[in-house]
């Protein structure tokens, strides 16, 4: 059977990637394998999860470019948990930037909030 394994994630800085999404997100660091001419493999993911981010550092003027709207401004990123209250709080502590309080929906607990980049992202405890 086939699944989604990586989303690729085009980041400005291998090393500050890993830091925000390693201690702020609680996510594991998977792989970082080098390649040839300065690039890296680097793959980070939720304890536990199947799915992973493929970090890759932008290396042309257009990627840059896009380094934290890859979605057009919209949440293009879901992070869902066991508990909201639990992980909602622990990002908080660790600086992570909600733009706004967790909100009751038919569909879930959720929050939006920005990584270091801008990219958007729900936060969000399934009903």
């Amino acid at each position: 059977m086939a699944h989604i394994s990586l989303t690729k994630l085009v980041v400005r800085d291998y090393d500050e990637a890993i830091a925000f999404y390693v201690d702020a997100l609680g996510f594991e660091l998977r792989e970082d394998t080098a390649l040839p001419g300065g690039r890296r493999w680097v793959v980070v993911g939720p304890a536990g999860g199947q799915a992973g981010l493929l970090l890759s550092q932008a290396g042309t003027d257009e990627q840059a470019a896009r380094v934290g709207d890859q979605t057009g401004g919209t949440v293009g990123l879901f992070l869902s948990t066991d508990d909201f209250a639990r992980d909602h709080a622990r990002m908080t502590a660790a600086g992570v930037d909600f733009l706004e309080e967790p909100r009751h929906e038919a569909y879930a607990t959720v929050a939006v909030f920005r990584d270091l980049y801008g990219n958007l992202w729900d936060l969000l405890q399934p009903r």
